[in-house]
């Protein structure tokens, strides 16, 4: 067979397989997304008929303090969705890391990672309760002598937000945890005795050691949690539905709210589009920085 047929046969064998996957990707993102960038231009209600709007929309969305406000409600809960659990995660990756395959790390492993296979409707509603006047945190606050402390955490307009970032902490800590976990074992042992031997202190080595060795782990942990936290939906609804006020009120929140409660389908669709910008320009310093630099 001709080395020119055979290249055109392999070409048309991979396209076999990769239109069914792109049919998928263009109807269920690529499709959304061009009618969302075409909707963002329209003044509609999502019944009646739809009126070229300009940029109208983004410049409301921009200029609007309320809405300014709501983004950076997301910028604020990426501070919990992503320095806790990678903090934590790093930490624990490197307590664990001469006893990966022993019972301690196995039990730490497993019982840090059952938030994730916990659904976030039932971890929301869990700690609604925890955070409740008579919930467990109040009740544990009391018991050390700290009533002065005890407060509605998730109607509190100062608190509400740092406590729906604690929920989103705890629910990623694991997969971030797993992430740098595996990625450890991967690093050389070798290198941990030789700085052990030139007299390195625990400390030298995780700065020189761990943190180097998992570059791609700790970049894909922070990416996923930026996009969980500015994405983020399902735990605000449940625990707070963006109260007091709107000082828990995220985009994600502020779409649905305002294509389905207000009709403003035009509006809706230009947040998400900003959304979505900002949540590319947050990640990608992220990925040139954690890249491999080989």
């Amino acid at each position: 067979m001709p080395a020119a047929r055979r290249g055109r046969r392999k070409s048309l064998t991979a396209w076999l397989f990769i239109t069914p996957a792109f049919l998928f990707y263009a109807a269920f993102v690529l499709v959304p997304l061009i009618m969302s960038l075409y909707y963002s231009f329209l003044r509609w209600d999502g019944i009646g008929e739809a009126r070229f709007h300009g940029l109208t929309n983004y410049i409301t969305v921009l200029t609007d303090s309320d809405l300014l406000q709501i983004i950076g409600n997301a910028f604020q809960l990426v501070l919990y969705f992503t320095i806790i659990p990678v903090g934590l995660g790093l930490a624990v990756a490197s307590a664990i890391r001469g006893q990966m395959n022993g019972r301690f790390g196995m039990a730490t492993r497993t019982i840090l990672f059952l938030p994730q296979v916990i659904p976030l409707v039932a971890a929301g509603i869990a700690w609604s309760w925890m955070f409740a006047s008579t919930g467990l945190v109040n009740q544990a606050l009391k018991s050390v002598g700290l009533s002065s402390w005890v407060k509605g955490w998730l109607g509190d307009f100062v608190w509400a937000l740092p406590a729906v970032g604690v929920i989103g902490a705890w629910v990623l800590l694991g997969l971030c945890t797993m992430l740098l976990v595996t990625g450890i074992t991967k690093i050389d042992t070798s290198l941990y005795e030789a700085a052990r031997l030139d007299g390195a202190r625990p400390w030298h080595e995780f700065r020189y050691i761990t943190l180097p060795g998992l570059r791609q782990e700790i970049g894909v942990c922070i990416t996923v949690t930026v996009i969980a936290a500015l994405a983020s939906f399902d735990i605000v609804y449940i625990s707070t539905q963006g109260g007091p006020g709107i000082t828990t009120t995220v985009p994600g929140l502020e779409i649905y709210r305002l294509a389905f409660a207000h009709r403003q389908v035009g509006l809706a669709s230009a947040l998400a589009i900003v959304l979505m910008v900002l949540v590319l320009l947050s990640i990608a310093p992220v990925q040139w920085f954690t890249r491999d630099k080989k």
